[in-house]
């Protein structure tokens, strides 16, 4: 077979890879110009421009609040009727996640991997918490309250023991060592599914009511993508704070259609889904209200929950790892270190331990829809994070997310308007945040040869199997009730179906096994393993000096590796 001409000089050709994504207005070190050192003579101007400056960073952050409030309220309404809770039980619940998701934001960009990512509430937690709120030792409890304290307690003892998996497998470097054997090929599958994985989320949730929903996805695209290209002023005003802009709008539509009777004959679901005051999620809140440790009383323990809490708490360590990977990309960072990431899962496990003892009801993992905000808006400061996880603590404490009018038709306290906002809007910005952080995942094939059978084989292997098993796994519990392991320990099962029923999780498997183990010695190259060889150990380019290290000198005593 002839081999192809060479090509001419001036033929266009491949684009090279970049180990730092270009096009970021601000990187992980570079916060929105919110500094002092350019000063002006003139000081009128000079406290204008400071007040502006801070003022974009401070939008910035509060954009990244809305963004996590729709998985912050979506896991309580799932799981609080089931434990036998009202909206009153449900509103502390909301206000307690944000509360230590505000904290372990903090935490995370001070001390854990200092990438700017958001520390909330995880669906993979919500399986394990129904299986608790299931288990028989709950079922003879006849008043509501009661069992919905007693299984919070058996929550919160699970989440205790399954947090010292991660402070363990990352404070020790065992996870590191892991990672050690990560290279491009392998983790494309696992930070794409991150994202992809999670459609069910993005248009099922806009179908719910798609006179609200899809506006939002439509309007988010335009003022992102297009507005940007046609107009000659304001470009970065419409791509940075399109969120604020189309759910202001989105909003309003429907508040319109609510008043105007639209939904007024409409099924009870419809009614939920759409109108801007039948949410009911979380009436009840108290004005000012401050979460504190057991306040639902104090935890109790059961081996068998605590077991497959842990293995859950395990899935949530691979998950994280790919999202940490995908906010490295859209922060313009260097590729994360494995020391960086295992120091992350430590904290991340700290994060579930508070989490435990406040009473969240389920565990803490990245966000994953504000990664996909780092991309829309081309921001990936860790200041505006921090700024976020701010307003996460301040709404919390003030009782933000409680709503009087929800329940009393008059209007209530000063959260209410962001209760009435109806979840399909979160659902149709979800369908453009989940895209960026699987397109993300893709964006590491250029490191691998593309043209070899092997990549080809694992790549599309890795991504068959991650989407094939979860889905025979989901679809044998819809209809049967129960996973396809179904023994009389429900804690084995839940250790069985949990793990492969994560997109995420079996398509990293995969691939990392093969990547691995299938002809290793000569596919250096063709798995991009030669290009992440500089960030394997942290000492080894200084960038990663630069963008990881900890403040206040800490690294002198808390070295990494």
């Amino acid at each position: 077979m002839a081999a192809a001409p060479p090509p001419k000089a001036d033929e266009l050709q491949p684009h090279p890879p970049k180990e730092q994504l270009a096009g970021v207005s601000f990187c992980i070190t570079s916060p929105p110009p919110w500094r002092m050192h350019d000063v002006l003579k003139d000081a009128n101007v000079f406290l204008t421009l400071v007040i502006l400056y801070a003022a974009e960073a401070i939008i910035l952050g509060f954009q990244h609040f809305i963004v996590m409030l729709g998985t912050t309220v979506i896991i309580p309404s799932a799981l609080v009727p089931q434990m036998g809770g009202g909206n009153e039980e449900k509103a502390r619940v909301v206000q307690t996640i944000l509360f230590v998701a505000g904290i372990n934001t903090l935490l995370q960009t001070f001390f854990g991997t200092r990438l700017p990512v958001i520390m909330g509430g995880s669906y993979i937690f919500v399986a394990p918490t129904i299986s608790i709120i299931l288990a028989g030792r709950y079922s003879n409890e006849t008043d509501p309250h009661e069992k919905f304290l007693r299984t919070m307690r058996g929550t919160q003892g699970a989440l205790i023991i399954a947090s010292t998996i991660q402070i363990i497998l990352g404070f020790s470097g065992l996870w590191r060592n892991v990672l050690k054997l990560l290279s491009p090929l392998s983790a494309v599958p696992l930070v794409s599914l991150v994202g992809f994985g999670l459609y069910e989320l993005g248009f099922p949730g806009v179908a719910k009511c798609v006179e609200v929903g899809l506006p939002e996805l439509i309007l988010l695209v335009v003022f992102s993508q297009y507005l940007p290209q046609v107009l000659h002023f304001g470009k970065d005003v419409f791509g940075r704070f399109g969120v604020l802009f189309t759910i202001s709008i989105v909003w309003l539509y429907a508040y319109i259609l609510t008043i105007g009777g639209a939904y007024k004959n409409s099924p009870p679901k419809t009614q939920v889904h759409c109108r801007v005051d039948r949410s009911g999620l979380i009436a009840g809140a108290p004005w000012i209200s401050v979460p504190y440790p057991f306040q639902w009383g104090a935890p109790t323990f059961d081996a068998g929950e605590a077991f497959a809490m842990m293995m859950t708490s395990f899935i949530a360590i691979v998950e994280s790892t790919g999202a940490f990977i995908g906010a490295s990309r859209y922060a313009s960072a260097t590729m994360i270190p494995p020391s960086i990431i295992s120091r992350g899962v430590g904290w991340q496990g700290i994060g579930i331990l508070i989490g435990s003892f406040f009473g969240t009801a389920s565990g803490t993992s990245v966000s994953v829809e504000n990664i996909g905000l780092l991309a829309l808006t081309r921001v990936g400061s860790r200041r505006v994070v921090q700024i976020s996880a701010g307003f996460m603590i301040f709404f919390s404490i003030l009782g933000t997310l409680s709503a009087d009018y929800i329940s009393s038709g008059k209007p209530g306290k000063f959260g209410a308007l962001f209760a009435s906002i109806p979840l399909p809007i979160f659902a149709g910005m979800y369908c453009l945040f989940f895209a960026y952080v699987g397109g993300v995942g893709l964006s590491f094939l250029q490191f691998c040869n593309l043209n070899s059978f092997r990549t080809k084989f694992i790549m599309g292997f890795a991504f068959f199997m991650g989407l094939s098993i979860p889905q025979y796994f989901n679809e044998y519990t819809a209809v049967a009730g129960y996973g396809p392991v179904h023994t009389g320990a429900r804690w084995f099962n839940d250790m069985i179906n949990v793990p492969f029923s994560s997109k995420p999780f079996v398509a990293g498997l995969v691939a990392y096994v093969l990547d691995n183990t299938l002809q290793v010695k000569d596919a250096r190259k063709d798995r991009g393993y030669h290009w992440w060889d500089k960030f394997r150990s942290y000492k080894k380019d200084a960038r990663s000096t630069e963008f990881y290290s900890l403040p206040f000198n800490l690294n002198k005593f808390f070295p990494s590796v």
